[in-house]
């Protein structure tokens, strides 16, 4: 399947985006994962749908101008918002997962005639918790470790937070050699400013109450007492949505990219 890829310049930002397929506008996108994450699912749904993914800001191949900025959901959904304007097909369905959910939800509280519906799947929205002093205390010692340079350390502490269990071997394997430089430099950009502006992001519950019959909120089968599964919970509380679970866990959809479209679709169906 062949994919497009080009990119749409903002004054702040140059957001690198892909399209694969014909049909429909179908939108996959993540923070901090990048398009290339998303790619073998994107092609799982290509057969009926245009699917568009994009890097968010300051990530990889989407050059933020100024790193100072930041990365917060209201400027995720802004460019996303450009790029499905851009694209000219939509109103769009849109699949966010973790930061990519939070932008999704912003995208409804701002430019809501651009997504007909919206799946946001395991959104990290840990004010909602009864809990969120100490879990505000937790991604603040996380990022402090990060930029302090203890890398290890802060994806040890990371996981923990998520209640989302990993080997010490594991963690060191993964994050105690080299890294890239860019991967290094987007990690950190991460840590500082995207990170915590998506766990602190404040949803407004009557603007997503009115679209509720546009919403769904998903949790992986294999999310079971994780930090997310409790967020995406406490956000169904509130807006009377009873959430829908999918394959996997909360990277579901690249381990198991054809059962979790064949569970998308099926959640679209009805």
């Amino acid at each position: 399947m062949s994919t497009t890829t080009a990119a749409l310049d903002l004054p702040d930002v140059r957001l690198h985006y892909e399209l694969r397929g014909e049909g429909p506008l179908l939108v996959l996108i993540g923070a901090p994962m990048d398009a290339d994450a998303f790619a073998p699912f994107a092609v799982e749904l290509a057969t009926d749908h245009t699917v568009l993914t994009s890097d968010p800001r300051g990530a990889k191949r989407s050059i933020l101008h100024d790193r100072s900025r930041g990365s917060s959901p209201q400027q995720r959904a802004d460019d996303l918002a450009a790029l499905i304007s851009h694209v000219d097909r939509g109103p769009a369905v849109v699949f966010g997962s973790s930061g990519g959910a939070v932008t999704s939800l912003a995208l409804v509280q701002s430019h809501g005639d651009l997504a007909s519906t919206v799946i946001a799947h395991e959104p990290p929205l840990l004010e909602l918790l009864p809990d969120r002093v100490e879990q505000r205390r937790l991604t603040d010692e996380l990022t402090a470790a990060a930029l302090s340079g203890d890398r290890v350390g802060a994806w040890r502490l990371f996981f923990a937070q998520a209640n989302i269990p990993m080997p010490e071997e594991m963690l060191v394997q993964w994050f105690g050699g080299e890294v890239d430089p860019q991967h290094q430099e987007d990690e950190q950009f991460w840590f500082q400013h995207e990170l915590p502006a998506s766990v602190r992001w404040e949803p407004d519950v009557g603007t997503l109450r009115a679209r509720a019959d546009d919403l769904v909120l998903g949790i992986g089968e294999e999310s079971v007492d994780q930090l997310c599964e409790r967020t995406t919970t406490a956000l169904g509380a509130q807006l009377g949505i009873e959430p829908t679970r999918f394959p996997g866990d909360h990277t579901g959809f690249v381990d198991h990219p054809a059962e979790f479209s064949a569970r998308l679709r099926e959640v679209l169906a009805h």
